[in-house]
């Protein structure tokens, strides 16, 4: 039986399933698609991107103001599958459909000469179906399902090429993720078995076990941790991110700024703070080792982007780095800190989604893969080199793109915990982004371009594709935007602030 748990309003019991639909039933028409039927496979993929976009654009302004949104079909005697739509599944609700909508326009024109599109577009679209569930879920049951179903339907991307580079990286990604999500599933069942309930609360709910069960709390949420963690690009449970870079474009897009890292991240802050309560996991003692394992994985990061030539292994080690910044703030414990953690979700995602969209542009029209090779490319390529310059230089955290606003508010709420070395370790994270970004910069702005490019190809006098061209530039505009207008309402800033007195700290 479905039904809507906390509303009054039939409707609102119906919208988070809309969202749900608007790319499942979208994603299952076009695997029957034949791959000529380009036109009828960009309206549905435009179509659905485009109705998820303005149900969330419903629920975000419903929400704001103190309306709720849920849906639950029993499933067993005290086991629902439950959606529930509030403000921090909103947060990543946004980031996801929003993402989506620029990513799909990016890879139609990507892809546009490619084999086995049908297949990829479908798939591509139970992805972020898959995502959309990991963000409304309204239990843990709800949210392993969900996310479970993220690495099945993200396999089939990451070795879409078929090469033999695809399958190994699809292989190792798949054995990171089962393994993880074995983890994952035992510390659920152990949890239930303790509180007899799976049902995300505002500030946990496990806070009457902890003098009895206090060492199996524990060992709960390292279970709980490390499975979501892998997804998250915890260190040492990365190592399937770099390998996974041989995918496309979009999909090294989509598993950076939209899907898997991000439902990594946000599966630990509902670990956190939906599951244990921040104050509980404290008590704990849990919180400071998460703290040291986030600083451990900043730095291993940056350092290891240092070394790597290919383009998109150096992103994808500055993403191990980044991502980790929303388990510093989560971690620290306390309101600001919190805020920047969670704003660094979606400030991550936008900047992070440009770079990868400006390395598959230079992979695309020049055949350029490697640092090595991009001497002189700004003068061939100046919009995408420029959107390419707005994301770097909000990774190193420079006003007033919106990763200053992200260092900013964990900087203060390491402050207001009374902690020095978060902000030692943000200082020496931003050089370190510096040190590997800046160089790439330089030779691409300042030196002079080769004879000939590794494999150029010609868009009829113009930079590139138009369709390569504009997501970019959307996602580049929109980091600098949320930088300077972060005060604004509805901004990721402004939204984090709201959650944090709602949810996390209430009076």
């Amino acid at each position: 039986m479905i039904s809507g748990v906390e509303s009054a309003l039939p409707p609102n019991a119906w919208l988070p399933l809309l969202v749900l639909t608007s790319s499942l039933v979208p994603g299952l028409m076009i695997f029957f698609l034949d791959e000529r039927r380009y036109w009828t496979r960009t309206l549905l993929n435009l179509t659905g991107a485009t109705i998820k976009l303005a149900l969330v654009g419903v629920m975000l302004w419903g929400v704001y103001h103190q309306q709720q949104y849920a849906v639950s079909v029993a499933l067993l005697p005290g086991l629902d599958l439950a959606l529930r739509v509030r403000p921090l599944s909103l947060l990543f609700l946004a980031l996801s459909a929003g993402l989506w909508l620029v990513t799909t326009l990016y890879a139609i024109g990507y892809l546009e000469d490619s084999p086995n599109r049908s297949r990829f577009f479908g798939f591509f679209s139970l992805c972020v179906t898959a995502t959309v569930g990991v963000a409304m879920a309204g239990n843990l049951l709800t949210f392993l399902l969900f996310f479970e179903l993220l690495t099945l339907t993200t396999y089939p991307l990451v070795v879409h090429r078929g090469t033999e580079a695809a399958r190994r990286a699809g292989q190792i990604y798949l054995a990171h993720t089962v393994i993880a999500g074995a983890l994952l599933l035992a510390g659920t069942v152990w949890l239930y078995t303790l509180t007899g309930t799976l049902d995300f609360t505002a500030r946990g709910f496990v806070a009457d076990l902890v003098p009895t069960y206090r060492w199996s709390l524990i060992a709960i949420f390292v279970l709980l941790i490390i499975g979501v963690g892998v997804k998250a690009a915890l260190v040492p449970l990365h190592s399937w991110l770099p390998q996974a870079m041989v995918a496309p474009a979009p999909v090294s897009a989509l598993l950076h700024a939209v899907a898997v890292v991000k439902a990594g991240a946000f599966g630990i802050i509902l670990v956190v703070y939906d599951v244990f309560g921040v104050e509980v996991a404290a008590e704990l003692g849990v919180t400071g080792p998460l703290a040291t394992v986030a600083a451990i994985t900043i730095l291993y990061g940056s350092v290891r982007a240092l070394f790597q030539d290919n383009l998109k292994r150096r992103l994808a080690f500055s993403t191990v780095s980044q991502v980790s910044y929303i388990v510093l703030g989560v971690a620290i414990v306390g309101p600001l800190a919190t805020v920047g953690g969670l704003v660094h979700l979606v400030h991550q995602g936008v900047m992070k989604i440009t770079l990868f969209f400006c390395a598959g542009n230079l992979a695309e029209t020049l055949g350029v893969h490697k640092v090595s090779e991009m001497n002189g490319v700004g003068r061939r390529m100046p919009w995408t080199m420029l959107a390419f310059t707005i994301g770097v230089f909000g990774m190193i955290g420079l006003p007033p793109v919106a990763g200053f606003v992200s260092k900013w508010y964990l900087s203060l709420g390491a402050m207001e915990a009374g902690l020095h070395w978060p902000i030692y370790l943000l200082a020496g994270s931003s050089l370190l982004n510096a040190a590997y970004f800046l160089p790439i910069l330089h030779a691409a702005w300042f030196r002079e371009p080769p004879e000939a490019w590794p494999e150029e190809r010609d868009f009829g006098g113009k930079e590139t594709a138009w369709l390569l061209l504009l997501p970019p530039l959307v996602t580049a505009a929109l980091a600098l935007m949320i930088g300077l207008f972060a005060a604004l309402p509805f901004t990721p800033l402004e939204w984090a602030l709201l959650i944090a007195d709602r949810e996390f700290y209430q009076p």
